[in-house]
């Protein structure tokens, strides 16, 4: 009996929850399951079944290897043999793919530019949540959106994966006072960017305000506000495409930045070889 893989699926994207989708594309001989058969497997839990066994231990493994080093879809074979501790004598071969682990774009508000920012970055390579208590602005948003209808507060409160590295948040929602309330928030939370739509006079206001309750200035330095690149222009549209631009540049340089200390790891690494090979 098959399980709800795609309902499962939909859930860890609900969640952010980094995961990897594990299926079997070639068997061979005697194997435990059948070409098709899907496993999701996050950093704790696994969904599904490959046939149980050292078979499904050692695709496991190989699965939360492949989410802790962000590496590209893989295919892995797995004959049954001694190494997998079984003597089916078969041929298994698997595709891993990760979902929700590349950098989340966290828009609290789906008025007219959280709308227009959503089309405009269709295609580029964030995964969006748009969080707002109003279900009818919620279903404005494309598909491909993921839609939380809260206000914000209890999202940022239940969220569990911030990081420095991959976490985009922009605050723009219906009411100043929310606002303030969810930059406060997301000023303690680990973020590669947080901004907030406004002018610098309000911002200044809620600095003010933010100081005067306690938090530090430290917390406050990273907030962006004004959002977006200094194009001009006051248009949702206009809006849009100038923070778009800007949260696109960000993420280029972080992964431009990797890649050369990634090259430099591996070229030490190189080096060190050829040291003890003498």
């Amino acid at each position: 009996m098959s399980w709800d893989w795609i309902a499962k699926l939909q859930e860890l994207k609900q969640t952010a929850m980094p995961a990897a989708l594990v299926t079997i594309i070639k068997a061979k001989g005697s194997t435990p399951r059948d070409i098709g058969t899907k496993i999701l497997i996050t950093d704790t839990e696994f969904f599904g079944t490959i046939g149980g066994g050292q078979l499904e231990e050692l695709v496991i493994e190989k699965a939360r290897e492949i989410l802790r080093t962000h590496q590209s879809p893989e295919r892995v074979p797995f004959p049954l043999c001694i190494k997998a501790n079984q003597c089916c004598g078969g041929f298994v071969e698997v595709f891993v793919e990760t979902i929700n682990t590349g950098p989340q774009l966290l828009i609290f508000g789906a008025g007219h530019v959280a709308q227009a920012i959503v089309k405009t970055l269709e295609g580029a390579p964030f995964q969006i949540h748009m969080i707002d208590p109003r279900a009818e602005w919620l279903e404005k948003a494309p598909s491909f959106v993921t839609r939380h209808v809260n206000s914000g507060r209890e999202f940022i409160d239940q969220h569990s994966h911030w990081s420095t590295e991959k976490t985009y948040a922009v605050v723009m929602t219906y009411d100043h006072d929310l606002d303030q309330d969810l930059v406060e928030k997301l000023s303690e939370k680990s973020t590669k960017y947080l901004g907030l739509i406004g002018s610098k006079t309000k911002w200044q206001r809620f600095q003010k305000r933010l100081l005067e309750k306690g938090l530090a200035s430290t917390q406050l330095e990273k907030v962006r506000c004004p959002i977006g690149l200094p194009i001009g222009g006051k248009s949702p549209a206009e809006v849009a495409i100038s923070f778009a631009a800007e949260v696109v540049q960000i993420q280029n340089e972080y992964l431009k930045i990797s890649a050369v200390s990634t090259q430099s790891n591996h070229m030490s690494q190189e080096d060190s070889w050829l040291e003890d090979l003498g």
